[in-house]
């Protein structure tokens, strides 16, 4: 079985979840002064919940996202998909 290519998928509603939640964690580094890409990265880099503010409870959204799905989300909107 581990010959095979694993498949992943998200439903729309997830994505759009992730999408909304991804966007009030970026308005919330914001607001609070940081660099929001570069803390985001390094919170997909570490899982280190640190790197996200907790203002506007950011820091517990973030952590209702799975990586992988996030991963996902972030290069599906990349590639335009």
């Amino acid at each position: 079985m581990l010959d095979k290519t694993m498949t992943f998928s998200l439903g729309n509603d997830r994505e759009g979840d992730i999408k909304r939640i991804l966007t009030l964690v970026y308005d919330s580094l914001k607001e609070k002064g940081y660099n929001p890409i570069n803390q985001i990265v390094g919170y997909i880099l570490s899982e280190d919940p640190t790197y996200i503010t907790t203002h506007n409870n950011a820091r517990s959204l973030i952590r209702r996202i799975d990586r992988d799905e996030l991963l996902q989300v972030l290069l599906k909107s990349y590639l335009g998909e």
